[in-house]
């Protein structure tokens, strides 16, 4: 190593590069980046040397670590990975625990230029303010939302309870635009709801709505309190779930499948590690609805789910989503989401961009709303075939 780069490398490390670069490369080279890659990493330093002394601005060196960072990342132009600063990597935390300060907005997926109101959350201020499923935000506050990502667009919505934030949004059915100001609170969202389904007693109608780190727990205590071994058939319905925790599918499906493969995760290298059941195999005749909304771990549950063949899938295909995200935390609160993995389903299918074909392929109709967590006979198209299919199963 020459003089100049050995002044560039102690440079690095007095800006605290190494620490950023070293954590971020170390998951997927195991180190060797600083020096086999030590021209590269001496022009980002470089630049940063040029910005402190002769930009005519006074700029903080975390502020540049950040752009230069999240510049990285952004590079590699894939949708799932992203640079987070404290600020947003605090709002993944409590995203995966289940808990945070926000509106309760969950966007759709169908459309990731769009931020499309899914639906707002039960309880929620978005729900108590009108907000409806198909609204499209324009504006958050003084941010024009059509010209950000729906990760940006999460990250504005979430803050602190009882701050206050104002979104515009288009609504179809008045073909106009409506103001609608909330008061963010704490979001404690409940994963798994359990109910007899109404009309059918002898039916356990189970709606899993993400897996964040509590979903299996709070699925075991759901089956507890209704005393599932009462019932003779159940319909998981695992429409509209975006996924979540690899860890936590893979507990719920251990419900669902007898012991064996649930999931196969395969690395960059083809290092494959294998995901079973934890052994909690409940043995009761279930189907499952799916739509093109299930996506990630939820297809990892319909994936294992189909490939054993101990469920009969109803809807439509799902969202195809058959990648794994790694949270790698930096320094000073940051971190760094990359996709590490894909994995495949029990008979070693990859669904990524394919999505799974459910057994009973059934529409709901022009217009027609999923009945989620039902609590009338009204039930929607795919609730019904999928009843008439758990019936055909139970016979």
């Amino acid at each position: 190593m020459d003089l100049q780069e050995s002044r560039w490398k102690e440079y690095l490390k007095n800006l605290g590069w190494v620490l950023v670069i070293g954590s971020l490369i170390f998951t997927v080279a195991v180190g060797g980046f600083i020096v086999t890659h030590l021209d590269h990493v001496g022009r980002l330093a470089k630049v940063v040397q040029l910005v402190k002394s002769d930009y005519l601005e006074e700029v903080p060196v975390d502020t540049l670590i950040d752009g230069a960072t999240k510049g990285i990342v952004d590079s590699l132009g894939d949708p799932y990975s992203s640079y987070m600063n404290a600020q947003e990597n605090e709002e993944l935390m409590q995203q995966i625990e289940g808990k945070f300060g926000g509106v309760g907005i969950i966007l759709s997926l169908k459309d990731p230029q769009k931020l499309v109101v899914l639906r707002p959350i039960k309880n929620t201020p978005a729900a108590k303010a009108g907000l409806q499923p198909g609204d499209v935000i324009i504006k958050i506050d003084d941010v024009d939302a059509t010209t950000i990502d729906q990760e940006k667009a999460v990250s504005l919505m979430r803050g602190d309870p009882g701050t206050k934030v104002t979104l515009v949004v288009y609504r179809e059915s008045i073909k106009r635009n409506v103001t609608v100001p909330l008061t963010r609170e704490n979001i404690a969202v409940p994963t798994v709801e359990g109910l007899a389904l109404p009309g059918n007693s002898d039916i356990a109608y189970i709606g899993i709505s993400q897996f964040s780190s509590n979903t299996a727990l709070e699925l075991n205590e759901v089956l507890r309190n209704m005393d599932i071994s009462r019932y003779k058939g159940m319909i998981l319905d695992l429409r509209y779930n975006h996924g979540g925790e690899l860890e936590s599918a893979v507990g719920v499906t251990s419900y669902f499948v007898q012991p064996g493969p649930i999931v196969y995760i395969v690395d960059k290298g083809g290092n494959t590690v294998t995901k079973a059941s934890e052994g909690n195999y409940l043995g009761i005749p279930f189907v499952v609805l799916v739509n093109e909304e299930s996506a990630s771990a939820a297809e990892i549950v319909s994936g294992a789910i189909r490939d054993r063949g101990t469920g009969t899938l109803v809807g439509v295909k799902t969202f195809g989503k058959g990648i794994v995200q790694t949270i790698y935390q930096l320094d000073s609160g940051t971190s760094v989401k990359l996709t590490t993995a894909k994995y495949l389903t029990p008979n070693k299918i990859d669904i990524h961009k394919k999505g799974i074909e459910p057994d009973v392929q059934v529409k709901l109709k022009d217009g027609e709303e999923a009945t989620l967590s039902p609590t009338t006979k009204a039930f929607d198209t795919q609730l019904t075939e999928a009843l008439k299919a758990l019936r055909q199963k139970m016979e």
